[in-house]
Formats: C-alpha cells, sequence, structure tokens
C-alpha cells in the first residue's frame, strides 16, 4: 500500500438543514438565504436558487433550537412567517411542492400547514429545559446516515480484527454510518502475504461505482507528503505552513477530478490524527448562519467559505459566558471549528488583526472604520441588547490582540489628552 498517495477522490457529500418560509400575505414561499442588517428575511424563490447562497444549520456546529430561537427573535416581523425544517438535499423540490399547494389548495385547507411549521413556543421550551444540547442526534440524527449497517461488509471488517459490536462499543460505528471516520484511531490488523501486523488507522465507509459499500482505512503518516502534486495542486510554502499550524490551507484552489478531468475549486485540510490530506469541494461547503449566538453576516460567511480563518467576538459558551475565539471552516472534518491555538493568529495574510467591520451585529459606517485603523476611537449608536434595548458606546481597536474594546463613557478620552502634552514637550 502507498500511504503517500495524492490522489484519492472523496466523493461523499454531507448535507444540513435549512429553512424554507412561506410570506402569509403574498402566500410566496422561498428558501432562506439569511437575515439582513435591519431583520428582514433574506430569501430566495426555488427556481433562482444558487446552492452556496442557501441558509445551512449544521449538526455537528449548533443545536436547532439554539439557532432557530436567536433566528426567530432577530427577525424584524415575525409574524408576518411561517417556516420549516427540510434538509438542504430537499430544499428546492419541497418548495416548489409547497408553493403548488399554496396556489391551489382552498384557503381553509391550508390551516393544515400550522402542523408542520416550526413552532417558537415549543423550540424555546426545548431550549429552556436543556434539550437543545442534544439537538441533531436522535430522532433528527436519521437524517444525517448516509448507509446502514446491513450494507456492510462485516467478513471484511472481521478480517481486520474488528465487528459491529466493538465499533459501537467504541463509539466509531455512528460516525461511519453518517459517512465520517472513525473519530479516533483504531488498531488494523493487515496480512501481506507471509508477513502480518498491526497498524493504526481511521476506518470509513464509501460506495463504489455499482453501489456497493466499501470500507475503507486511512494509515497514520510521518508527515504529509508535500513533494507530490495533489490532483495537480503544487503546494507553496504558506500552504505547507498553513497545513501544519491550523490543519486548514485557507483557500480555495482548483484541482482536477482523477476521472472526469474537470477542474474542481476545493478546499484543502490535514487529518490531524493521520496526516492525510482530505479535500472538499467549494460548492459543498455549508456555514451556519449562528455561531455560539453570533449571526453572521453576509461578507463573515463569504471569508468562511473561502477557507479562510475568521475571529469572533461576544460568543456565548454553554456556560453562558461569552468568549472570544478564531473560526475556520475543516475539509476533513466537514463543518466550521474553533481555532483554539493561539499560533493561528498568524497564518493567513493577517485577516485577523484587520479591523472588522461589523461589531455586535452592526456594520460600522467607512469612517468609523478609518478611524479605528488609525488607532483612534469612534462614537457608534444603533446597537442592540440581547433584550431588545438600544445602546451606544465608544469603540476602539486594539491591533496587537486583535480585538474590539468597548466603553460607555470613553475611558481612553484621558490617554488622548496625556498623548497631546507629551507632543508638547510638558
Amino acid at each position: 500500500m502507498d500511504n503517500n498517495k495524492n490522489d484519492e477522490w472523496v466523493t461523499v457529500r454531507k448535507t444540513g438543514d435549512t429553512l424554507l418560509v412561506l410570506h402569509h400575505e403574498t402566500g410566496t414561499v422561498g428558501i432562506v438565504k439569511g437575515l439582513g442588517d435591519n431583520g428582514e428575511v433574506n430569501r430566495v424563490s426555488p427556481e433562482d436558487l444558487n446552492p452556496n447562497e442557501m441558509l445551512s444549520i449544521e449538526h455537528n456546529e449548533n443545536s436547532f433550537t439554539e439557532f432557530y430561537s436567536t433566528f426567530y427573535h432577530q427577525l424584524k416581523e415575525p409574524l408576518e412567517f411561517s417556516f420549516f425544517k427540510v434538509t438542504e438535499y430537499e430544499a428546492k423540490q419541497t418548495a416548489l411542492n409547497l408553493q403548488k399547494y399554496m396556489d391551489e389548495a382552498p384557503n381553509d385547507v391550508k390551516q393544515v400547514l400550522k402542523k408542520y411549521e416550526i413552532s417558537i413556543d415549543v423550540v424555546e421550551a426545548h431550549r429552556k429545559a436543556g434539550e437543545g444540547k442534544t439537538a441533531g442526534k436522535g430522532k433528527d440524527a436519521g437524517n444525517s446516515y448516509v448507509y446502514k449497517a446491513e450494507q456492510v461488509d462485516w467478513k471484511m471488517i472481521e478480517k481486520l480484527g474488528w465487528n459491529k459490536e466493538r465499533l459501537e462499543e467504541l463509539g466509531a460505528l455512528e460516525p461511519m454510518l453518517k459517512g465520517y471516520k472513525t473519530p479516533m484511531l483504531v488498531p488494523v490488523r493487515i496480512e501481506l502475504g507471509t508477513v502480518s501486523g498491526t497498524i493504526e488507522a481511521r476506518l470509513s465507509l464509501q460506495a463504489n461505482d455499482f453501489g456497493e459499500v466499501e470500507l475503507r482505512f486511512h494509515p497514520v503518516r510521518r508527515m504529509p507528503d508535500f513533494s507530490k502534486p495533489f490532483f495537480v495542486h503544487v503546494f507553496s510554502e504558506e500552504d505547507k505552513r498553513n497545513l501544519m499550524v491550523s490543519g486548514n490551507m485557507g483557500r480555495v484552489v482548483d484541482l482536477v477530478h482523477g476521472i472526469t478531468g474537470e477542474l474542481v475549486p476545493s478546499l484543502i485540510s490535514r487529518d490531524r490524527l493521520t496526516n492525510e490530506l482530505v479535500q472538499v469541494r467549494a460548492e459543498w461547503v455549508r456555514i451556519p448562519l449562528v455561531i455560539k449566538g453570533v449571526t453572521l453576516d453576509q461578507e463573515q460567511r463569504k471569508i468562511l467559505r473561502e477557507g479562510k480563518p475568521l475571529f469572533i467576538e461576544n460568543m456565548l459558551s454553554a456556560r453562558g459566558t461569552l468568549f472570544n475565539a478564531a473560526v475556520q471552516y475543516n475539509a476533513d472534518k466537514r463543518y466550521v471549528e474553533f481555532l483554539l491555538d493561539k499560533k493561528v493568529r498568524r497564518i493567513g495574510t493577517g485577516d485577523l488583526r484587520e479591523v472588522p467591520e461589523v461589531f455586535r451585529g452592526k456594520r460600522l459606517k467607512k469612517w468609523q472604520v478609518e478611524k479605528l485603523k488609525a488607532g483612534e476611537v469612534a462614537y457608534v449608536v444603533g446597537l442592540v441588547d440581547r433584550n431588545g434595548k438600544g445602546y451606544q458606546g465608544y469603540l476602539r481597536f486594539d491591533k496587537g490582540i486583535g480585538k474590539f474594546e468597548f466603553s460607555f463613557r470613553n475611558v481612553w478620552k484621558g490617554e488622548k489628552k496625556q498623548s497631546r502634552k507629551r507632543g508638547r514637550g510638558i
């Protein structure tokens, strides 16, 4: 086996959930793209749908209850709409079917839709009861299975020293059936002629061209082989550094499909357990609208969709405390991950220390951004707290640590006066 082979194409596509929206007054059905700055629903008709614009709710990143509660309470006129949860895969066809139903069904019959729409009262009840922590598992998890246990060639797996029961006990079977690798390394028994032994690897499943489910195993490599082209892509020194520091290359590149020969815009990440290089089509990348209570704007989602790191402030942890962190899309995990290593601040083009254009959900004006870039204090109005109450204050950006500082009373006013005095030699 060639552990350094750089030409195996990953074909499994993971999909999350999204929202359909029904506007009561016009009776029109759309697919939600996100939220506007003033709380309007950004939506698109199913006929005009671009999959890259579709709102995506990933099981791995946020529970649905956490997401929908935040989304609903930021709406300007929530009672004007009804929302329906569907998978991304079925969104377009379901929206078309729902629109046809709205066009043809009598008004009294349309009331049956009430039992299918998302109830904010039910969502809030689940969230407050703490059940939101397990959203995306249990009942909803069935939607994310890619394979069935009966499709697996268990005789082959037994030759490697494993069986269904052992994989279940280890917590490795469910991720495999969902199309992922085992979350841990497992010892695999191999026999090559008269030579036998055990190696560490991650296991996964993949359907071949005949629809049969095959076992794949991903052995541990000492290092990625950057000397060989990866689907014709030649790694730059920055590419190598990013992959080794953060695990993500941080940009979209064109890869050549090993079978069709087509150019495929893709993101590349490194499996941190095995050092295998993994790619995902850029068109398959799904970015959540909300990460830990912070609603992302279109520019922030674009940054993540392009594979770049993004620094986010004032996220809400499971303990109810606010925290700041960098996040980035991981092609191996297929979701946006937190970059907890401080070294990631040095990767890429330094975007993490540039002045962001959005503070606490409000887009800053150009003159405010310019003042912040110059190290000055900017006055900001129109901020809204968690209870919907407006407030304003003074803002400064510390490039040394790459974060905003906020004050209601401009605590830096005295610093400016002292600086002027020193300038005059007083």
